[in-house]
């Protein structure tokens, strides 16, 4: 895969850096092994050694009587690899392209270990899996979003985006809930989709937006496309500013449920 994708990083650099870390882990894991031997030879005590990765999944023993070195490097390998796609999708900008649903099983993935291989080929395959599905994933959030929202506000129609959407739980538990403002994103994606513009970078989104201005001490902030206030409550008031961009979602919707297109303004 060429740098387009991930301009500022080196694919074929960064696996075969890979390649030499799991040598240096496993020589790691061997005198570790050979020392445990020596110890347990000499009736002396050994420590008990474990892995542990920000607590992402349960902890395994590299020394001990539980230790088992097939695992151990199973979980060495998982560990490796998925911090590595994590930075591979941060640096790319591709989050930018996916939406919730796609967002959350792309964490899921990552923080169980999930993942493929880090090969030249499976990071060519997985990146040109997301742009391919672009189009897909375009639209599903707007349906997302719309299918997402509270029914119990009169300013959000069951049928289509009105001016104003509001949002049962922006906040939780005094800081930005995450899927909330991944719903926002979708929407600021489709925006600058509609408008024509390059779409938003995911780490100047919707979250920044809500918590700068939350340590800024305000309750509201805007940006091109939308005007945001929250309540202590939690909820969170969306006014749109550009309302023929609102009219272009709802063509979206109305392709999906067809006789949901609202009458025209």
């Amino acid at each position: 895969m060429n740098n387009a994708i991930v301009k500022s990083v080196s694919i074929a650099n960064m696996v075969n850096q890979r390649t030499a870390v799991l040598a240096k882990l496993r020589q790691a894991l061997d005198l570790i092994g050979e020392a445990s031997r020596l110890a347990a030879h000499a009736h002396i005590g050994f420590p008990v050694i474990g892995i542990e990765t920000n607590g992402r999944r349960c902890g395994i023993r590299i020394s001990g009587e539980f230790a088992n070195r097939t695992d151990v490097e199973a979980r060495v390998l998982q560990d490796v690899d998925a911090d590595a796609w994590g930075y591979l999708m941060r640096e790319s900008g591709l989050r930018s392209l996916m939406d919730s649903t796609a967002r959350e099983k792309w964490d899921e993935q990552i923080h169980g270990g999930k993942v493929p291989e880090l090969t030249q080929e499976n990071i060519e395959a997985t990146f040109s899996a997301l742009h391919e599905s672009r189009a897909d994933m375009f639209e599903r959030g707007v349906i997302e979003c719309f299918r997402g929202l509270s029914w119990d506000y009169k300013t959000n129609s069951p049928c289509r985006f009105g001016k104003r959407i509001i949002l049962n739980s922006l906040f939780s538990y005094s800081t930005p809930n995450h899927r909330a403002t991944d719903k926002l994103d979708d929407l600021m994606r489709v925006f600058h989709v509609l408008d024509r513009r390059p779409e938003a970078d995911f780490r100047n989104g919707a979250y920044r937006l809500v918590w700068d201005a939350t340590h800024a001490g305000r309750t509201q902030t805007e940006n091109d496309y939308i005007a945001l206030r929250w309540f202590k409550k939690g909820s969170g008031h969306v006014t749109f500013k550009r309302l023929d961009l609102v009219d272009a979602m709802n063509r979206i919707i109305a392709k999906h449920y067809p006789g949901a297109l609202p009458a025209a303004r």
